[in-house]
């Protein structure tokens, strides 16, 4: 059923789109220039995957589908805005054997979709996806209230349309994000305020998030709630290709679940107290145009603080990334890129601190493609190529490097808080080793037309010691180095939005 929240945005949009406008002519009927815009959309993803879970035998080894297919409409009178959208998650054959004792847990997120869904193999849900109210003005200022999704990172677009790639694919999402990948996704009841004005922009977010992400039931909002500010500009030294931004995050989990940390199990089972998290930090991204070609520069950190249950908090994340276009191979239009990032482990499972970062409510999957693991308790160094022949072709091909941070702490995965009875993050023991995994993917993406888009995916990931640790030592010739691989077909139906006015 939809919840207290969502009830009173259905009011307020009803409100919103029975109020008359202002400058009404006699008669109670409008002038022809307030004539109401109205805009349509529809969309429909499915995606067939197959996992093959680090030599777990035939219990990790299936395969299912999702789809989601959206709904909206919106209308534009002036300075208000409306938007509805609905989202109806289909799920197929998930496998449900794939469940396993802990320490090896859910072997694969099949395995987390059929958990999260009371153990049911065919999952279908409708929910309100989007269902809020803007009110905007020509000076820049905006106020949205109601149901949306949200990226931080993605508040303003670089001039330059290399670092607006990198910001879409290296910068936005890691800390709030709308989960997209996933079959259902993630939405945030609240308020959002922007000021926008060249490239400055402003943005504060008080909202909480919804349930969702593997959960069909996308309607109630949980107690989990955020408040995020952010401003962004470009760099004053190069305005057209650079863009700098400072944040700050709050988050307040009130739902008293034990937390996944390195802690005894009856030491986390006994903590039921909140989780209370600020994170501040911020972005900056460079380009420099060369002979050789284009070179591109991004670095990200922060550091957190707060309370981790009845643990102090303290935490820190950073990441830096280089990209090379050279003129070379211009048919190919290739992009080289290199990086490392680190998210703090916890060395210390005794003491009264938790140093393991967290990355709050992200879409972990720009992250991390094979999502086997997540940015805590990680270090991480890659390797990327992406070709780019015509324009509806991308491939893509990456090598990574997987270390849990700390030893003493756990292999994490999860994107955060997504049903009212699970933590949204889980961790394996690590069995005191530090390698996880070598993880190398391709994938291709195909443009059919504007509305039409195919993408193949293919991953296999060579498990190390942290693997080896937790899968069926001696079981196998190569149970101390397990394998995982992971594959999808997905197409996407997509129609550009319609407009018309009445």
């Amino acid at each position: 059923m939809p919840s207290r929240a969502a009830r009173a945005t259905a009011a307020l949009l009803a409100l919103a789109l029975a109020t008359p406008g202002r400058g009404r002519a006699q008669g109670n009927q409008p002038p022809a220039a307030a004539a109401r815009e109205w805009t349509w959309s529809a969309s429909l993803r499915t995606r067939a995957e197959r996992w093959d879970w680090f030599d777990a035998g035939g219990e990790g080894r299936y395969a299912f589908s999702g789809s989601l297919a959206r709904a909206g409409m919106g209308w534009q009178r002036g300075a208000v805005g409306v938007r509805i959208e609905a989202a109806a998650p289909l799920l197929l054959a998930l496998p449900a054997d794939a469940l396993a004792p802990a320490p090896a847990g859910q072997l694969g997120l099949g395995a987390g979709y059929y958990a999260a869904n009371d153990s049911a193999r065919s999952v279908a849900g409708v929910f309100l996806k989007n269902a809020y109210v803007d009110i905007g003005r020509s000076s820049g200022h905006r106020i949205r209230i109601g149901r949306m999704e949200f990226a931080d990172g993605a508040e303003a677009t670089p001039v330059s349309p290399t670092l607006a790639a990198v910001k879409r694919d290296r910068v936005a999402q890691r800390l709030l994000g709308p989960f997209g990948w996933s079959h259902v996704g993630r939405s945030f009841d609240g308020g959002l305020y922007t000021f926008a004005r060249g490239t400055t922009n402003l943005s504060v977010l008080g909202a909480r998030a919804t349930r969702g992400a593997f959960d069909a039931n996308g309607w109630d909002e949980l107690k989990a709630g955020v408040v995020y500010a952010a401003a962004t500009a470009a760099g004053p030294w190069s305005p057209a290709r650079s863009d700098v931004r400072l944040f700050g995050l709050y988050y307040r989990d009130d739902r008293r679940l034990p937390k996944a940390d390195n802690r005894p199990a009856a030491t986390r089972s006994a903590d039921s107290a909140r989780v209370a998290l600020t994170t501040l930090g911020g972005h900056a991204l460079q380009e420099v145009a060369t002979a050789a070609g284009a070179v591109d520069l991004m670095a990200w950190g922060a550091v957190q603080l707060g309370d981790w249950g009845q643990q102090r908090h303290e935490a820190w994340a950073a990441a830096v990334e280089l990209g090379f276009q050279p003129r070379l191979l211009s048919g190919l239009r290739p992009w080289i890129r290199v990086g490392a990032s680190r998210a703090s482990g916890d060395a210390a499972a005794a003491d009264d601190r938790h140093e393991t970062f967290v990355p709050i409510l992200p879409t972990p999957r720009i992250y991390a493609r094979m999502p086997f693991y997540t940015a805590m308790n990680l270090d991480e160094a890659f390797g990327s190529i992406i070709l780019r022949p015509g324009t509806r072709v991308t491939v893509r091909a990456d090598i990574r490097a997987l270390r849990v941070a700390e030893p003493a702490d756990l292999w994490y995965s999860g994107g955060g808080a997504f049903e009212p009875n699970s933590f949204g993050y889980a961790g394996r023991p690590s069995g005191g080793e530090a390698g996880l995994a070598t993880l190398i993917d391709l994938s291709t993406e195909l443009r059919i037309n504007r509305w039409a888009t195919v993408t193949a995916y293919l991953a296999r990931a060579a498990g190390a010691g942290v693997t080896g640790s937790v899968y069926a030592p001696g079981s196998s010739p190569t149970a101390d180095r397990p394998s995982a691989s992971f594959g999808y077909l997905e197409v996407e139906l997509r129609r550009q939005p319609v407009t018309s006015r009445r």
